[in-house]
């Protein structure tokens, strides 16, 4: 467990551990939330499908495309429960391959036409 006050910054570093030089990781969507088996009634979007949803998130460099990492402020719910419990999910690829899901950032929903 990692303690943490509401709106205090918290900082993620996630490690792909490989011997293949030519991988890179790239988080797609990332959530906060009470409950660790929903991740929707009650969360605070981080990032979602490539794109950041939290005002407070910042990215940090890293020269190594193995290591992502980020920081963003616990959400204000925080103080309201007991654990709270951050879900990410990342995108594994070849570096070399421009149209995997790492090269292609922000993936925002198509809007649906409405038709007489």
């Amino acid at each position: 467990p990692y303690y943490v006050l509401p709106n205090q910054d918290l900082f993620v570093r996630a490690t792909l551990h490989s011997t293949e030089p030519n991988l890179m990781l790239f988080t797609d969507t990332c959530v906060v939330s009470p409950n660790p088996h929903d991740f929707t009634t009650v969360a605070s979007d981080i990032i979602r499908r490539g794109c950041v949803r939290d005002p407070t998130y910042r990215t940090y460099y890293s020269p190594d495309r193995r290591i992502v990492q980020f920081s963003f402020r616990a959400p204000s719910f925080i103080s309201r429960h007991t654990s709270v419990y951050l879900q990410c999910k990342m995108a594994v690829c070849d570096r070399y391959n421009y149209h995997s899901r790492c090269y292609q950032g922000c993936i925002r929903r198509e809007k649906r036409s409405t038709s007489d």
